[in-house]
């Protein structure tokens, strides 16, 4: 007679089953899995004649809240319902299915995440081109200022020089003043002596011609005098 492959999977679960039993018994606190079967039954007891509480689907999530050596694993699902399942039925780890599921859920994520990171990084390429360019222009501005902070400091230096400059420029100057005077002093004893050489001068002139003055006539008479007598 053919047997049902449910049957076989239960009859080799059984036999895991048996062999585990020999292991020491371990504590409750821990998560279970509906092993992948089409479905399983929760009841209110330990074997088939207690009533059933709900049917359990492949991959379902339930804490175990007791293990016993009898085949029968008392769960709780995640709506709070508690009861009786075979042990038989129950694995360590999700389904195969359901990890699938889960890994490409994850993966799923995980492009979307890596879309956004794409994204995140092609904004901040062109923020870092931007903020190159700014650099850039920060710099010939910084350059700028620079050689106009290096010409500031020259002209705020030119006028000390012009008051130094001009300091010296006024000392000679109150020279040349002070040469222009003795000059003009000078000058005007130069001008004193002239004039006094020239009144001198026409003074002996003066009295030198009222001398011929005097002196011709008597001479004249003289001579006529004199051809009077031949």
């Amino acid at each position: 007679m053919k047997r049902h492959p449910i049957f076989v999977i239960s009859l080799c679960f059984s036999c895991f089953t048996s062999l585990t039993l020999l292991a020491p018994l371990q504590a409750s606190a821990a998560n279970k899995y509906v092993s992948d079967q089409l479905r399983i039954t929760m009841r209110t007891g330990q074997g088939n004649q207690f009533q059933i509480i709900k049917a359990l689907v492949s991959g379902m999530k339930l804490e175990v809240l007791e293990e016993t050596d009898t085949g029968y694993t008392k769960v709780k699902t995640e709506d709070g319902q508690e009861g009786w399942v075979r042990s038989q039925y129950l694995a360590d780890e999700p389904i195969a299915a359901d990890k699938l599921v889960r890994a490409e859920n994850r993966l799923a994520k995980t492009k979307e995440r890596n879309k956004t990171l794409k994204e995140e990084l092609a904004t901040l390429r062109q923020a870092k081109i931007k903020l190159d360019s700014e650099h850039t222009a920060l710099q010939s501005k910084h350059t700028s200022a620079t050689k106009e902070l290096t010409h500031l400091s020259k002209v705020a230096a030119r006028p000390k020089q012009l008051a130094k400059e001009n300091i010296d420029l006024h000392k000679k100057y109150e020279q040349i003043s002070d040469e222009l005077v003795l000059v003009k002093q000078e000058n005007q004893v130069l001008k004193d002596r002239s004039q006094r050489h020239w009144f001198i001068t026409g003074a002996g002139v003066l009295i030198i011609g009222m001398l011929i003055g005097l002196i011709i006539p008597k001479f004249r008479f003289k001579t006529k005098d004199s051809w009077s007598s031949y």
